[in-house]
């Protein structure tokens, strides 16, 4: 049985065009959280707020303080999971973020950069010790950071999740890597999957949700895709296909 908590959950993974207006990136993100369910976990594009605007870095990381304070007044009765850039102590981050119930309850820095993207030149690292579970409202989440989801050492990290968030900025080129490794996650780690991709025509735009026996659905042409959350998918696979998962 689901706990009272983290019963009537909806999974929500958005798909939309990052463009050069942050402050239009930022209405059209926070009309697409109006518009879903109360109690719903919802992933946005890795920096869809700004994407990777190092013509404008300043600007772009102090966006990042705009953007904190609006995102906390839409995080009611909602799990917001996205990330942005911003500067802490002289360096510049790729911040991925948590916003629950008025607050950022988890935060971490990107601890993979993607060098063919030249990310190293413009941002640090975070650390891959801060990839952890995290517990928000009875539900048992984890998030890896798009370039990230290539490593599995980081996927051992995150078993045990009921859900992993994937944001991710992810190149066309590879985007059967993409729906490959997503679905893989779901399957490996017996979890839902919410992976966001953006639409920008150099991304995948394969946005989706898969199932912990790993049935996937992309969002193809919608902003927002809904699946509800039950726990008991994620036990009774567990249970089923015993690898050894708590």
């Amino acid at each position: 049985m689901t706990t009272s908590k983290e019963s009537g959950y909806k999974l929500c993974s958005l798909l939309f065009d990052t463009t050069k207006e942050y402050d239009a990136n930022l209405q059209t993100l926070l009309e697409l959280i109006n518009k879903t369910s109360e109690k719903s976990l919802i992933v946005a594009p890795e920096v869809c707020l700004t994407g990777f605007d190092y013509e404008n870095y300043e600007k772009a990381t102090e966006f990042s303080h705009i953007a904190n304070e609006e995102l906390k007044k839409a995080s009611h009765d909602k799990i917001i999971i996205l990330t942005m850039l911003e500067k802490r102590d002289g360096e510049v981050f790729n911040f991925a973020k948590i916003f629950f119930n008025g607050e950022i309850v988890y935060e971490r820095a990107k601890a993979k950069l993607f060098r063919f993207g030249n990310e190293h030149k413009y941002m640090s690292e975070g650390s891959d010790e801060d990839i952890k579970i995290v517990e928000v409202d009875g539900i048992k989440i984890g998030i890896l950071i798009c370039f990230e989801l290539r490593f599995k050492e980081f996927w051992q990290k995150l078993e045990g999740c009921d859900v992993i968030a994937v944001p991710s900025w992810w190149g066309v080129l590879r985007t059967e890597h993409f729906k490959v490794l997503t679905q893989s996650l779901a399957i490996i780690n017996q979890c839902f999957v919410v992976a966001s991709d953006s639409q920008n025509e150099e991304c995948t735009k394969m946005s989706g949700i898969i199932r912990p026996h790993g049935e996937d659905e992309r969002n193809e042409n919608r902003a927002c895709l809904e699946v509800a959350y039950d726990k008991k998918e994620i036990i009774t696979m567990r249970r089923y296909m015993d690898v050894g998962i708590g």
